[in-house]
């Protein structure tokens, strides 16, 4: 096997000699081995990580969570001035709600890395970041704090004992990652066979609902410094519990376990926690009045989580795709934290790593069985808002960031809240509420999430498996075939009791022409010529006609739906319901009257 050393090592790899031997004296360099005072790494080894980057770059971190790995061997957006926002106010406990993929983990790993105390040097992974330029008056912080370290996000169990079994692991792998406690002079008996019981996973119910609280107190005790609790994903189980019927037994576990770490612990020095949802009505953090809330409304740290413009710009610049800024926009742009415009990281990174391909990465990246919840509860108005949506369109909604699980069921209209913390919205405008939450207007973020609603939303609706042949029928401008499709899809898809009003109808419509929505912006109950028109399908490419329909529903049985709907069409003419489309230069404009009753429907077309 041939070897090189260290300098020869580092020259190839790009980085310092330096920086190379601390890497093989941390054993990261495999096959390194010292003779005298020089390390010798074999050469295979060094031309395997150099293969494993692009074109000679660095590779991206898709899915890398460590920030010690993230922040040495990928490209690494540079988040750690995140350190000197808390530094500079240093509240007890912090919450960071944001959706799930946009760096909480990441970000939470590298404050256990800054700020807990090792026999490494973990300084190592912050001297080329931005914290360092900072100043004694931050970079002394650095390594001097015991951490305990917990993650929820993989705790996705459908049962509560479950649930329970993996939580009890976790914190007694955190127990376990402290073993330097097990023979600690500076704990009494009695602690350290708390200590041994924790961690070997013997202990009762009550001891690993106060481990939060025992963990901090035993750190305390060892080193002489206050712990730091660091919590990513608190909420992934209690999600878990709202859609698997254990909700309260997750809920009574976690406040127990809050309240004991988080609540008048005299042995805590910080707090960090990262979520969805905030959850504060449940009690979990009943009376903690050291909480610090950062949600997606906030300004401060709202360029930590997730990528900014520049962040992105300087991405597709060192990978050589400076050409691909306006598709990254138009894809995975829209996101509004607190006054910073946000791109979502994943969906950027993978988009990348693709060569530029664009897809939808963040759907596949958790579940959305919410939008079914939302979906089977939403009244006639949400599921016509929910459209709208679809359509491109913005809506106006009070927002409570305070959102739980349960108020979806009981309060239908606290679904906009919930998709808005939970990334499937975004925010256009914001109007301050004495509530101290905002009246809002809000929208679909961009392309992605277009394509996640319309897979969710329009399959629980019944609509995509028509779709194609819905949208044939449209373009041809055939009312015979729209009309036989429509009445199929009415027979398999809803209730007698359902087609009891217009607005019903015009939900359903909505929904059916947001199939087009990559080929038109689709426009819902808005003023043209001299009236306000039902829908209009204005398209993206000049070549392809645009629509206006107007719908009438029979409100008695003897209700004719032919005059129906040849009124629907004098209507489109008498209001000149086509003035806007004319204004926009479009002369082939195909108008169509529909008349429903029950499961019926007559279209005609002018």
């Amino acid at each position: 096997m041939e070897y090189i050393n260290a300098n020869e090592a580092a020259a190839l790899l790009g980085i310092s000699p330096r920086r190379m031997q601390q890497r093989c004296s941390a054993g990261e360099i495999k096959d390194a081995k010292k003779i005298g005072r020089s390390w010798q790494i074999p050469k295979t080894t060094i031309e395997g990580m150099m293969t494993n980057t692009t074109n000679g770059k660095k590779p991206l971190p898709i899915g890398i969570s460590d920030y010690k790995v993230a922040s040495r061997d990928y490209f690494y957006v540079d988040k750690t001035l995140m350190i000197k926002d808390f530094l500079d106010k240093k509240p007890q406990v912090s919450l960071f709600t944001r959706p799930r993929r946009f760096g909480k983990t990441l970000n939470m790993d590298m404050l256990r890395v800054f700020f807990e105390k090792t026999d490494e040097d973990n300084s190592i992974y912050f001297r080329d970041k931005a914290i360092w330029s900072c100043g004694e008056a931050y970079t002394s912080y650095q390594g001097k704090y015991p951490v305990i370290f917990l993650s929820f996000k993989d705790v996705k169990c459908t049962n509560w004992q479950l649930t329970y079994d993996m939580l009890t692991k976790l914190i007694m792998m955190e127990f376990r990652r402290h073993i330097e406690l097990e023979d600690s002079s500076k704990l009494n008996k009695y602690e350290r066979e708390q200590f041994t019981s924790l961690a070997k996973g013997t202990a009762e119910n009550s001891e690993y609902q106060l481990s939060l609280q025992i963990l901090s107190m035993l750190l305390h005790k060892h080193y002489g410094k206050e712990t730091i609790i660091i919590i990513d994903e608190y909420d992934t189980p209690i999600q878990q519990g709202h859609s698997c019927g254990f909700y309260q037994e997750v809920i009574d576990f976690m406040r127990n376990m809050f309240s004991g770490g988080l609540k008048d612990n005299n042995h805590l020095a910080y707090g960090f926690l990262t979520g969805i949802l905030r959850v504060a009505k449940e009690s979990i953090f009943s009376g903690l009045n050291n909480l610090l809330v950062n949600s997606i409304m906030d300004n401060p740290y709202s360029m930590y989580f997730g990528f900014t413009k520049e962040e992105v710009e300087q991405m597709l610049d060192y990978y050589g795709y400076q050409d691909k800024f306006e598709e990254v926009c138009e894809w995975y742009d829209g996101y509004m934290f607190g006054n910073t415009e946000i791109y979502n990281p994943w969906s950027v990174i993978n988009y990348v790593s693709k060569d530029c391909y664009p897809e939808a990465f963040w759907q596949s990246t958790g579940s959305n069985d919410i939008i079914g919840e939302v979906i089977s509860m939403a009244n006639d108005e949400i599921t016509e808002n929910l459209y709208r949506l679809l359509s491109g369109e913005s809506i106006t909604s009070y927002i409570d960031t305070g959102v739980i699980y349960p108020q979806v069921q009981s309060d239908p209209y606290s679904i906009y809240s919930f998709l808005l913390v939970a990334g499937y919205l975004r925010i256009s405008k914001k109007y301050p509420q004495n509530d101290g939450n905002y009246m809002c207007e809000i929208a679909i973020p961009n392309k992605e999430i277009s394509y996640v609603y319309e897979k969710e939303v329009l399959s629980k609706a019944g609509i995509t498996g028509t779709s194609v042949s819905i949208q044939q029928a449209i373009f041809k401008g055939d009312p015979a075939e729209l009309q036989k499709l429509l009445e199929k899809f009415m027979i398999n898809s809803i209730s007698v009791f359902d087609g009891t009003n217009e607005s019903f109808y015009h939900g359903m419509m909505l929904g059916l022409c947001a199939v087009l929505s990559n080929k038109y912006r689709i426009k819902s109950n808005s003023e043209s010529g001299y009236g306000r028109f039902d829908i209009s399908l204005i398209p993206n490419f000049r070549s392809n006609p645009g629509f206006i329909f107007e719908f009438k529903h029979a409100k008695s049985d003897s209700d004719n739906l032919d005059a129906l709907a040849d009124e629907a069409l004098n209507q489109i003419e008498e209001k000149k319901y086509d003035a806007e489309l004319k204004s926009l230069g479009i002369t082939n404009i195909i108008k169509i009257g529909i008349a429903f009753k029950g499961k019926n429907a007559i279209v005609k077309r002018a």
